[in-house]
């Protein structure tokens, strides 16, 4: 069985780890970190490392694309691309021993060029070509760099890069849907509401994204501070009754919320807990354990346990997106 991959958004991560941060101060370091991140990269890397079979499908463009598919080759990750013409954005993960703070600095994606959606359609397409429908008893075929792989689920992260269009990732699940493929969301905003009416098997926002997406925008800060948990329980049963899917809301290491059409749960993910070192890319550890779990016919609560203990392992190391 294999995986297919997608984000929208690539990424070169550097991470910083410093003893201590004196504000308004020069902080030097010795110990950094650079990687190809992105939320889709992370999953594609544990489930790598998860010894899965997975392709990762993005955009690439300007000078940077070398040394990412560079980065992505040492890491032994197999990427399909399309040409962007738009330059790989970095992001910053800064890390304060001392106090134990984990600092974000993101940069936003440059937009990509007309024909870039276009070109990235047409590569998905012809990954999905060879595919049968998941009730043929026939194996579902991927050809890939001259290997045959079996796809088995498509899994689709992150947020897209300016200059893509509102229905990119709708048709990308629709596609998937229609061949008969597991479909993975962990996708927030328009892009998850367009996509539901297709019915993905698992939708894995965060809470704050969840109810940034559902429920009250973004008059809060930290929106899951704000809301009553009945509205999240009811919105959840609603949504997961109506659309024939799957919710699964992380929280950080705060209860794991799930639903189906029938029944609502609340998991702890305390016992997998350990000192958290780097936190960037635990959900996305925590997709890749789950992908991999349900594809290995673990029934939810064991593939949610899976997600909870690489997102664990990912959280104790300092690279993002890595369980070993």
């Amino acid at each position: 069985m294999s995986f297919l991959t997608v984000c929208l958004n690539p990424t070169l991560q550097k991470t910083l780890c410093f003893p201590s941060i004196t504000p308004n101060a020069v902080n030097r370091t010795g110990v950094h970190y650079l990687d190809v991140s992105g939320k889709g990269i992370n999953v594609t890397r544990v489930l790598t490392q998860l010894g899965k079979k997975a392709v990762h499908l993005t955009h690439l463009g300007c000078e940077m694309r070398t040394l990412f598919l560079s980065l992505c080759e040492q890491d032994g990750l197999a990427v399909n691309w399309v040409e962007s013409n738009s330059q790989i954005r970095f992001c910053y993960t800064v890390i304060d021993e001392s106090s134990g703070e984990v600092t974000e600095l993101v940069e936003e994606a440059e937009l990509v060029s007309p024909q870039t959606e276009t070109h990235l359609l047409e590569k998905f397409d012809s990954l999905l070509e060879d595919a049968s429908p998941l009730n043929s008893s026939s194996l579902r075929s991927l050809r890939l760099g001259g290997f045959a792989r079996n796809l088995s689920c498509v899994i689709i992260s992150g947020t897209k890069a300016a200059g893509y269009s509102d229905t990119v990732i709708p048709d990308i699940v629709h596609k998937a849907k229609e061949k008969g493929l597991r479909i993975i969301l962990d996708i927030k905003g328009k892009d998850l509401i367009e996509s539901l009416k297709y019915e993905p098997d698992v939708i894995k926002p965060n809470i704050d994204e969840f109810i940034e997406t559902f429920g009250l925008g973004k008059e809060c800060p930290r929106k899951s501070a704000k809301i009553p948990s009945g509205f999240v329980r009811g919105l959840m049963l609603e949504l997961a009754q109506k659309h024939r899917c799957r919710i699964i809301l992380t929280n950080g290491s705060k209860k794991i919320l799930t639903a189906d059409k029938n029944n609502y749960n609340e998991i702890d993910p305390t016992a997998c807990a350990a000192r958290a070192v780097n936190t960037t890319g635990c959900g996305d550890a925590f997709t890749a354990g789950l992908a991999a779990a349900l594809e290995s016919k673990a029934d939810i609560n064991t593939a949610i346990n899976e997600g909870i203990r690489c997102g664990a392992l990912n959280a104790a190391l300092l690279r993002p997106g890595v369980i070993m």
